[in-house]
């Protein structure tokens, strides 16, 4: 089985000392998510989370790797798919230039709305750990 690797990043902001999430969606799909691509060549895993961020996005981000999660799961085309997502925190007045060939639209969302508009459970889950970690909230296992 082809194992395909991506890193990404749970891209936030501090409105009102209140973390607001970007999400990505996809411009071939319905698909809503974090900004995240596929490993290249020798690049390390944050190599590739800051190249794909700054692709899809234009923003220059440093990434914390004290938070990361690791997603695993089979694809349609019968690939596995192994995703390490970290956190990085942009200043709230950040312009986001999207990459119109791969996303068709993006919005900063609290917890709730961002949660509720993930496309996948296991990404729902993600968001979780990942505002539980900024937050020191805990929002259930």
């Amino acid at each position: 089985m082809i194992t395909e690797n991506a890193s990404g990043a749970v891209v936030y902001r501090l409105v009102n000392q209140q973390p607001q999430y970007l999400l990505l969606k996809s411009a071939t799909s319905d698909f809503w998510g974090f900004p995240k691509g596929h490993v290249e060549g020798q690049e390390t895993d944050i190599e590739t989370a800051v190249r794909e961020i700054r692709e899809e996005t234009s923003l220059t981000v440093t990434v914390d790797p004290t938070f990361h999660a690791d997603l695993d799961y089979d694809m349609k085309n019968g690939h596995h798919k192994h995703v390490v997502l970290y956190t990085a925190q942009v200043p709230a007045d950040v312009t986001i230039d999207r990459q119109v060939e791969e996303i068709s639209d993006f919005a900063w969302l609290d917890f709730a709305t961002a949660h509720e508009r993930l496309s996948y459970p296991n990404l729902q889950n993600l968001l979780t750990q990942a505002n539980d970690f900024l937050t020191g909230e805990r929002h259930g296992e």
